[in-house]
């Protein structure tokens, strides 16, 4: 076995939390830090370029290429999971959409017993990470990680963002500063015409330092122990065993399918579960790997009566010359990811806030690029946020090679079906407004004769699809069931870390990456014994008749005064149970 030495911090994961981590600790000069990461280099030209986003996730070299389970409530379909491979991780295949999620999003995880993570203990982590083009309330601007808006050019943005006004629903100028609900333009982390990844933003300024080490093409087997204190890891580099060894901690930020693998196959995970695979148990775990979620969502497509739509750019001429263009001048088509314009919004009332999300997209496609309707033509990815459903990551076999079984349970409780159904029908109600009458054609899917609930379910079970965003695998909490503390330490043991989506208690109200980051970035602090002052200006906005109404053109309340009440109805909301009558 080779040894590669020894080392404050090992992070075994190059992904947004692990890039993070290892800029922050790394600050410290006389501080030396391991990165393994199994996959390669995130240095490609279809991993740059905004627009060529769904290119890298299919490839072999960029995406771990998980498929899960068969998923029982969705007709035994096994859905496509894309997990990043690479410098950067999930960051470099991505989106790219720039979402914090709502501040109620934080307190509800700490309503879930994640002590000091409510909205004042986050933003200021927000404001740190940020660089924000245009600043605003709330915004930070020297941060490492660049974000912008998109240019908004193609008419049929703003005619989303008129039309959901028209239907009632407030407007939002920046979703990411007061007001997260509403309608408004869309940012991304894209900087010069370039993907923003974590590893651009974080790991190579690290590196840059001289203290970072990454080892590349490195797969982690299993975290060793001297007792139930953790004293390094164990991993393989092309085909050969290596062991390096950390006087501090081990920090596993290899993603809410990874980190659980590898604390199970570690020793740490449901004991019957170690036993089948010839584990040897450190601490029985029964929830490590349990508590999956993810977001789903659907595409709402129409036919666009004027040529507006993106479609003439996905000919190979198209291609070629978007192609062509942003090589030259890093500018043009190929420098956005596209998603210019959204919104957030509530399913029904007696919801506090948002759990419907949408991206407007200028063309039907979908998310992976497989399937373009031939014409013009405009979408929407609808989906909820705060599905009840849970599944699992389990071990195939000890195997550090093999890929693990993952079973979302998609769909598995009632509200899920009831929450899909209100997507359609809402998304429908936008489309039918005043704004989308000169480009509005025909629905293209699901079509019209979609309608009664049997209907809706039907097109609901073949083709909701996954928007990548799995999380809560090792959740943190202060009680005992909680795989993690909520700084990330995992129980039972000692020296061990998990760090990244992996701990959320409960899924943001939008995509993931924002929230990843900010947690690397507040436990980083935590690590070292110190954190940001609170935020004192962070208001918690809702609408104020939320309890008898499903929408509102004003989100005005201030629930920042209420925190115990909040609580209440955010823990009451998440569980499905009603509402106390004080907290209404």
């Amino acid at each position: 076995m080779r040894d590669e030495g020894i080392y404050h911090y090992i992070i075994a994961g190059a992904g947004a939390a692990g890039c993070v981590l290892a800029n922050r600790l790394s600050e410290d000069p006389r501080t030396r830090i391991l990165v393994i990461e199994a996959g390669g280099s995130e240095k490609a030209v279809i991993v740059d370029m905004p627009a060529a986003l769904s290119i890298p996730m299919n490839t072999t070299r960029f995406n771990w290429g998980m498929k899960t389970e068969p998923e029982p409530a969705l007709g035994e379909r096994e859905l496509n999971l894309p997990r990043g491979k690479g410098l950067g991780g999930s960051s470099s295949i991505n989106g790219m959409c720039w979402v914090r999620g709502n501040p109620m999003d934080y307190e509800l995880w700490e309503a879930r017993g994640a002590n000091g993570w409510r909205w004042t203990n986050v933003l200021p982590y927000f404001e740190r990470l940020e660089n924000a083009e245009g600043g605003g309330p709330l915004r930070g601007t020297d941060g490492p990680m660049r974000i912008k808006r998109g240019p908004e050019t193609n008419p049929l943005y703003r005619a989303f963002v008129e039309a959901g006004s028209e239907a009632g629903y407030a407007r939002s100028d920046n979703m990411n500063g007061r007001q997260h609900e509403g309608f408004g333009p869309m940012e991304m982390n894209v900087a010069d015409g370039r993907r923003m990844s974590a590893a651009r933003a974080y790991l190579r300024p690290a590196i840059a330092r001289g203290n970072v080490r990454v080892i590349k093409g490195g797969l982690v087997d299993r975290v060793t122990f001297d007792g139930v204190r953790a004293t390094g890891v164990v991993f393989s580099v092309g085909g050969t065993i290596a062991r390096a060894a950390a006087e501090r901690e081990v920090i596993l930020s290899a993603g809410s399918i990874m980190s659980p693998i590898i604390l199970k196959r570690s020793g740490l995970g449901p004991a019957a579960e170690l036993a089948e695979h010839g584990i040897h148990v450190v601490h029985d775990a029964h929830d490590v790997g349990e508590n999956l979620m993810d977001h789903l969502e659907l595409y709402l497509q129409m036919e666009c009566t004027k040529p507006v739509s993106l479609f003439p750019t996905q000919s190979l001429l198209g291609k070629a010359k978007i192609g062509i263009e942003w090589l030259a001048t890093r500018r043009g088509l190929g420098a956005t990811n596209h998603f210019e314009s959204g919104g957030h919004i509530r399913s029904r009332a007696g919801i506090v806030y948002p759990d419907i999300q949408f991206h407007f997209l200028p063309l039907a496609i979908s998310y992976d690029g497989q399937t373009l309707v031939e014409g013009h033509g405009f979408q929407v990815h609808v989906g909820t946020k705060r599905s009840k459903s849970r599944g699992w990551v389990r071990l195939r076999d000890a195997r550090p090679q093999s890929l693990p079984c993952v079973r979302f349970n998609y769909m598995s409780h009632p509200d899920d079906w009831m929450e899909f159904r209100a997507c359609v029908r809402l998304t429908r109600e936008i489309f039918a407004q005043p704004a989308f009458t000169p480009y509005r054609g025909r629905e293209l899917t699901p079509g019209t004769a979609v309608q009664n609930d049997a209907a809706l379910d039907g097109f609901v079970k073949q083709n909701l699809e996954s928007a990548y965003h799995p999380c809560g695998t090792c959740r943190m909490g202060s009680d005992e069931a909680a795989v993690t503390f909520p700084d990330g330490r995992v129980r039972g043991v000692h020296g061990l870390r998990v760090v990244d989506a992996s701990l959320m208690p409960q899924a943001t109200a939008g995509d993931l990456h924002a929230p990843t980051l900010v947690l690397a970035e507040r436990i980083s602090d935590l690590i070292r014994g110190r954190h940001l002052p609170e935020a004192e200006a962070a208001e918690l906005l809702a609408d104020p008749h939320w309890a008898t109404r499903q929408r509102s053109p004003a989100i005005t309340r201030n629930y920042a005064a209420d925190r115990d009440l909040l609580a209440a109805a955010l823990l009451a909301n998440a569980k499905g149970e009603p509402v106390p009558k004080e907290a209404s």
